[in-house]
């Protein structure tokens, strides 16, 4: 028999794709929504598709996983944020492996296909993207680093070489919004361990970015979605440096 499994997704006004990334984990025998107290039709959309829904203020990605992770009842979890949507050949590969995963093995690395702009990026350092998304419950640690969190098996793990679909952004305004708070973490960040800001190295580092993107990464073979998400990785690592030293902005209060 294969083991049970309990697909997982946190949320926050995630309406735009939930339905169908809910529908993705219809193969899991449970489905649980932990959701950081939604004002659009969140909560509507994951009851209405016979998921268990658990509302908790949002205290950060680390607390918010660690809590969901101790609601899971069964021995297996499918993790999906609530953008991201299991491909049918992933639901095959998870369906058979945990059928037969030997009991030293803690989890499985899955491929994440990232749609930019117009397309699918395959260069950039956006695929295949691996991330640890199938894992036993009661062996998994997740650690925060800044705005982004990861899973660290307890044991050992393996591949399954199938996608999940990301559609993470809608607009460049979207994007925009989520590079000025990255950075403004990023230089909070910087800050409390005593680094460095400025101009100056803001426009080094945003220099280097841009051509690790394009150029070693290999950005210019995604086109015109390259080049842009290039320019924007620039322009948040220069927007980190900076604001670690962030001026006098109004003040002395003063005419003169």
């Amino acid at each position: 028999m294969k083991p049970a499994l309990t697909g997982l997704v946190l949320t926050y006004n995630g309406e735009r794709l939930l339905d169908k990334c809910l529908a993705s984990l219809s193969f899991c025998d449970k489905v649980l929504v932990v959701d950081s107290h939604s004002t659009d039709a969140t909560v509507a959309m994951a009851t209405a598709a016979g998921a268990t829904v658990i509302q908790r203020a949002w205290e950060g990605p680390g607390p918010q996983f660690r809590f969901a992770l101790e609601q899971v009842d069964t021995p297996w979890v499918v993790s999906l944020d609530q953008d991201e949507i299991c491909t049918e050949d992933l639901r095959d590969r998870i369906l058979a492996a945990v059928a037969s995963a030997p009991e030293e093995l803690s989890g499985y690395y899955v491929h994440r296909r990232n749609w930019y702009y117009d397309r699918f990026m395959r260069h950039s350092g956006w695929y295949p993207d691996r991330l640890l998304r199938v894992f036993r419950a009661d062996r998994m640690l997740v650690e925060v680093s800044g705005a982004h969190y990861s899973f660290h098996p307890r044991g050992t793990t393996d591949t399954l070489r199938a996608d999940i679909i990301h559609y993470p952004y809608e607009s460049f305004a979207q994007h925009l919004d989520k590079i000025n708070s990255y950075a403004q973490q990023g230089a909070d960040d910087l800050r409390r361990k005593g680094r460095k800001g400025g101009v100056l190295r803001g426009i080094g580092h945003g220099m280097m970015r841009f051509a690790k993107l394009y150029l070693f990464q290999l950005g210019m073979l995604d086109g015109r979605a390259g080049f842009i998400n290039a320019a924007h990785g620039a322009f948040y690592a220069f927007l980190k440096y900076v604001r670690v030293e962030e001026g006098m902005w109004g003040k002395p209060y003063t005419d003169k």
